[in-house]
């Protein structure tokens, strides 16, 4: 374990459920922004459309 990852675990488990939860969630969300914006800036002549159905199956399946 690298010593940030040290320190952050006790953290972590200072955590309830429910903010676990909270954190996980909002950082499943944030990696769908982040994958749209990646494949909008590579694939720039996709539609919105096309774009998230890209996102919805490579979290679905997760293959790129």
């Amino acid at each position: 374990m690298q010593k940030d990852e040290t320190n952050k675990a006790p953290l972590l488990n200072n955590l309830t459920a429910e903010q676990r939860l909270i954190e996980s969630l909002r950082l499943y969300f944030l990696a769908r922004e982040l994958k749209t914006a990646a494949l909008k800036k590579l694939e720039p002549n996709k539609s919105e459309e096309e774009i998230e159905k890209k996102v919805k199956e490579f979290f679905i399946y997760g293959n790129s």
